[in-house]
């Protein structure tokens, strides 16, 4: 599960997974392991369509292609000779967002607003078979998960925001184990969107929700079919600024096997 933005700097007093209730987090913690880890080599720019690509599996060496991951969380072709451009117009709470396909130049955009147009980077490869369920809202998990051949499922009232429908998710979750899927991916986006918003109080509420609504169920279903449950973020957001913290992010992990050892 990857609880988009939770963490902090690793030496924050006051960081909100520590302030959130997590009952279901703190047994997992309790009864498995936790470490912190590196996911991206210095260098590479901090965010979801890094850091998640890592959890994921792939590595990337500098930027990620965000248009193209945009798109194809959107189901938008793409063709050879065009390029996918992701256009963030104003600032938040008000930001939009724009996708555009074109050419290799950059769009020329003239407005009254802050726009900032992402630059074009890597793009991943296919590493993920079907057997293998990315579930989220559209975005750099679900479009991640496409490019890289990943089966993907956006559940209804799933937005990324705070207020998303973790219910949903969970259904998704149970019924993707069910059907046979060798790995779930459950992305959970409203803590970094809180955070980018600098809205802390918010921030603990949807890891209070994660928490509820996803890890405990979740991990009753994996303790009973003997499987593994791994929670991580793919990186750090601050409440304060806004702003991704570059830097480790603590990984839960926890097994059946690790009671019987």
């Amino acid at each position: 599960m990857i609880l988009d933005g939770a963490s902090e700097t690793r030496d924050a007093a006051l960081c909100s997974l520590d302030l959130a209730q997590t009952p279901a987090l703190d047994r997992l913690v309790d009864r498995g392991e936790r470490e912190w880890v590196d996911l991206l080599p210095a260098g590479v720019p901090v965010g979801s369509e890094t850091a998640i690509a890592a959890l994921l599996g792939w590595t990337p060496a500098g930027a990620v292609d965000r248009g193209r991951i945009e798109a194809a969380a959107r189901g938008v072709a793409v063709g050879d000779a065009e390029r996918t451009w992701r256009v963030d117009i104003a600032r938040r709470p008000e930001r939009h967002t724009l996708l555009l396909v074109g050419g290799e130049s950059p769009p020329q955009i003239e407005a009254d607003v802050p726009i900032e147009i992402w630059p074009p980077g890597e793009v991943p490869p296919r590493i993920l078979d079907a057997g293998t369920v990315v579930i989220g809202a559209p975005g750099a998990a679900t479009g991640l998960g496409r490019l890289m051949g990943a089966t993907v499922v956006t559940p209804p009232g799933a937005t990324g925001r705070p207020g998303s429908d973790l219910a949903a998710k969970r259904a998704a979750a149970l019924a993707a184990h069910h059907g046979g899927a060798s790995h779930v991916v459950v992305h959970v986006g409203g803590p970094d969107e809180a955070s980018h918003d600098r809205d802390r109080a918010a921030k603990i509420r949807c890891i209070e929700a994660a928490d509820r609504e996803l890890i405990g169920p979740l991990a009753d279903a994996v303790a009973a079919a003997g499987g593994l449950i791994g929670v991580c973020p793919d990186h750090g957001c601050d409440p304060e600024s806004g702003a991704h913290v570059p830097g480790p992010v603590p990984l839960v992990t926890w097994s059946g096997a690790m009671v019987a050892a």
